[in-house]
């Protein structure tokens, strides 16, 4: 329960506060925004593996890409693959200071992931870095519920 209040406390602070997501990496490079908001829709549309490929192509040029990576580890929690989720999300965090962002909209993945969709090319006010926090803590609980279960 308390994993739910988390993700609607940032769902709603997501909505009513300013909104950011764009960083100096996506700044002169429209492509590249062009291609997290085209991934971002396909994953949202749940066309998890267009979505993937898409993420990985642009991960082969911008390797430590934050958000991209952040997005490649929701779509492994769909795919229920929580070690490899677990593992892009920790990458994301650890390149994700000082990516400031300009959230558009917010996909939740099976109550356990958040995946960003960019809203402009342009520096954000927000750091990313939380919000991949977030997601680690989210991605430990449901693997912590799924050792309990066994």
């Amino acid at each position: 329960m308390r994993i739910l209040g988390l993700v609607g406390l940032v769902l709603m602070m997501l909505v009513w506060l300013p909104s950011p997501i764009a960083s100096a990496e996506t700044g002169g490079q429209p492509d590249l925004m062009d291609l997290l908001v085209k991934s971002y829709d396909l994953l949202e549309a749940g066309k998890m593996t267009e979505a993937k490929k898409v993420y990985e192509s642009i991960l082969q040029k911008y390797p430590d890409n934050p958000l991209a990576l952040n997005n490649l580890g929701a779509i492994y929690v769909r795919e229920k693959d929580y070690q490899q989720a677990l593992a892009y999300l920790e990458r994301a965090r650890e390149k994700a200071p000082g990516y400031k962002v300009l959230v558009n909209r917010v996909c939740d993945v099976d109550g356990v992931c958040l995946a960003f969709r960019p809203g402009a090319v342009e520096y954000g006010d927000r750091d990313l870095k939380p919000l991949i926090s977030l997601n680690i803590e989210l991605v430990k609980a449901k693997l912590a519920e799924g050792k309990q279960g066994q």
